[in-house]
């Protein structure tokens, strides 16, 4: 549905973007990560046509990307902006009208969404009435209720408690569900796990991972062990090449500067009659991220 190929965008003497090309699918989820000032914000704002492309081509449906079609785009910024002095149905009739939806259609959906999204507050309560995470999903409704076919989150989760971040996930789910191209960044690498289809990875404007989450997954080391029950009689120091362990109860997590010696680790624990439970562990979207930011820090030292 949506396609990048191979685009660069550069501001004075700065890269920000450089040779990106991915794709998202109707039914799709793609997470963005990187560390601030990789691009993600960039690569958004190129999507919505607010900025244009150096180099590359965005297109939708094998089209050229074009402002008629950014009303079938949602999209809820990193940075929150709304009207205080509105009220909530004030706010989303503004946004639905700006997007050419119908004012009835928005105003007759908009109890679903305030009850969907656990919204304390009526259509009447003022905008700077609201707590910043009901503010935050007004803005959310205001992205989605246009039913766009593509919708873009720039940081959703930030500033959300536990439960507002469950709801949130269950609300991409469902989109997924209807067949919307789902586009997110996110600092979390759980609910990047938990909700992506695929994972693209920037690093300095440039593309270092990108793919379906367990296939990336698949590509690097599994240098972590859980282990339990061993402890009374054996101490970490005892295995060759741990570089550190974190108490996971009941047992502890031991990372390994190499998989062959996380292997070693469980055959000789396995010799151990006190041993309870072992398990080599898959590395984790943040074990991968955090991998990739040292060896780019390594490149360029």
């Amino acid at each position: 549905m949506l396609k990048i190929d191979n685009v660069s965008k550069s501001f004075s003497n700065v890269l920000a973007v450089k040779n990106l090309s991915f794709e998202v699918k109707r039914g799709e989820v793609v997470g963005v990560v990187g560390q601030n000032g990789a691009g993600k914000s960039t690569t958004f704002k190129m999507i919505l046509n607010f900025l244009s492309p150096d180099a590359g081509e965005i297109t939708i449906n094998s089209k050229k990307l074009k402002n008629d079609f950014l009303d079938n785009i949602g999209y809820l910024p990193e940075e929150r902006g709304l009207y205080l002095d509105m009220t909530i149905k004030q706010q989303v009739l503004y946004f639905a009208q700006l997007h050419n939806y119908s004012k009835t259609k928005a105003s007759k959906e908009l109890s679903y969404w305030l009850e969907r999204l656990a919204v304390k507050g009526t259509e009447r309560t003022l905008i700077k009435n609201l707590s910043k995470g009901n503010q935050q999903k007004v803005q959310l409704i205001t992205t989605l209720i246009h039913k766009p076919k593509i919708v873009i989150l720039d940081e959703p989760f930030s500033g959300l408690d536990p439960v507002n971040i469950s709801l949130l996930i269950k609300i991409v789910k469902q989109l997924k569900k209807e067949g919307t191209a789902v586009i997110f960044s996110s600092h979390n690498m759980n609910n990047v796990t938990e909700v992506s289809d695929k994972i693209l990875m920037l690093v300095n404007g440039e593309q270092k991972l990108y793919g379906p989450v367990n296939q990336v997954r698949s590509k690097f080391e599994k240098n972590k062990v859980y282990l339990e029950g061993i402890f009374n009689t054996l101490s970490p120091s005892n295995f060759s090449g741990i570089l550190n362990q974190k108490d996971d109860f009941p047992g502890k997590v031991l990372t390994f500067n190499s998989e062959e010696n996380a292997r070693k680790a469980i055959k000789k624990a396995k010799a151990e009659p006190s041993l309870t439970g072992y398990r080599l562990l898959e590395p984790t979207l943040d074990d991968i991220f955090r991998r990739i930011i040292k060896e780019e820090a390594m490149k360029n030292a």
